[in-house]
């Protein structure tokens, strides 16, 4: 086996080593039953025991109280852009969304679908370069909810510390759940698809409180009702058995670390090194406003889109993958998730110092320095 690579996509993202090492042995032989973990029945003791201890380690991560239910879904984060308000609205309700990017984008859209929608705040005139402050917008009081993206995975935004509202809170967690502390108890719902901060893709996790289960309209499908699920412990039907095993590998390994608040740490140390080296330099320009960043997701232009090719060209080619940016800002971006190790940053910041001392003085031909690429204006 060739040696790893720093893995930067954005997701499906790297993984704890140890974690893969486990899984490829389970996924042939699963408690030296003679069998595979994915060729098990979903109902058999070994899959309920699965199940049960990833419920317990996420309760004890997060600190997740008695009166939440832990959901294991299909159907990715996106289709709970559409499941949200088809349960917690209705007829004649309103519910408030901040505009932080385009998964809150498409989550707005999807909930107009079923409610009155009001978009109390919106990034959008600046390219989603910054997350709002508890000042910057007013909810209304009649809104049943205050929906918000924690972490902007494309825009490498993040909301420094959860907003106060005094309504209840929904969360998409999907690209930071577990890479740092918070009370779970103002939202009424977070969820988070896996394949960036806990596991593969294929499984879905939402928290939900309790008492919201019995708020969805009689006319939503079986299938699309929390309650549905609640009720049957996510095995209503047969679940994505071999993401939700691995999300339950990843759990244990946070654990082994110290937890949510050692993970916290870990993250802000990776997140200060690469921070700092784009700040040092008038080369390198990060598309977040300082107050916005994101731990999981930094996002940086070169002085062209020709110099951004070429980085991202020798960065792979020196084992440093997944860098470039999102298609809808360009330039590069690097993710670097619980699982992602420091020592990989380590080696990005003294690829990009190397990479400046070639390329600084090249010239490439008008282009102003540092290129705004379109759409960011």
């Amino acid at each position: 086996m060739p040696e790893r690579i720093y893995n930067f996509s954005a997701g499906p993202s790297t993984l704890p080593e140890e974690v893969l090492s486990q899984a490829a042995k389970d996924i042939v032989n699963f408690n030296n039953r003679g069998m595979g973990l994915i060729e098990m029945s979903h109902r058999s003791k070994d899959f309920i025991a699965v199940v049960d201890e990833a419920e317990a380690n996420l309760r004890e991560l997060m600190g997740i109280p008695a009166n939440y239910k832990v959901l294991f879904l299909q159907g990715g984060a996106s289709t709970q852009f559409a499941m949200i308000p088809m349960n917690l609205l209705g007829s004649g309700k309103s519910a408030a969304y901040l505009n932080t990017g385009v998964w809150a984008k498409k989550a707005i859209k999807e909930a107009r679908l079923f409610g009155d929608i009001q978009v109390p705040y919106s990034s959008e005139e600046s390219n989603f370069d910054h997350v709002p402050k508890d000042g910057d917008y007013t909810v209304d009081p009649a809104a049943e909810y205050l929906y918000f993206v924690t972490n902007n995975t494309i825009y490498g935004t993040q909301f420094p510390a959860m907003p106060k509202s005094g309504k209840m809170l929904i969360s998409d967690m999907s690209s930071d759940i577990l890479s740092r502390e918070f009370d779970i108890t103002p939202f009424g719902l977070v969820y988070a698809g896996a394949q960036k901060n806990m596991g593969p893709a294929g499984v879905t996790v939402v928290i939900i409180r309790e008492d919201l289960l019995d708020r969805t309209p009689a006319n939503v499908p079986t299938m699309l009702r929390y309650k549905t699920h609640a009720d049957n412990g996510s095995m209503f039907n047969t679940p994505p058995c071999f993401a939700i095993y691995v999300v339950g590998l990843v759990l244990k390994w946070l654990k082994k670390l110290g937890g949510v608040a050692a993970m916290e740490k870990i993250n802000r140390e990776k997140a200060a090194i690469l921070y700092q080296a784009i700040d040092s330099t008038d080369y390198y320009r990060g598309h977040a406003k300082a107050g916005s960043r994101s731990l999981m997701n930094v996002t940086f232009n070169l002085p062209t889109p020709e110099l951004e090719a070429q980085f991202i060209k020798e960065a792979t080619a020196q084992g440093l993958d997944g860098l470039k940016g999102h298609r809808s800002i360009g330039g590069c971006r690097a993710s670097i998730y619980n699982a992602f190790p420091k020592a990989g940053v380590e080696t990005l910041v003294a690829f990009m110092k190397e990479f400046e001392k070639k390329n600084g003085g090249h010239s490439h031909g008008d282009t102003p320095p540092h290129h705004i690429p379109t759409g960011q204006r």
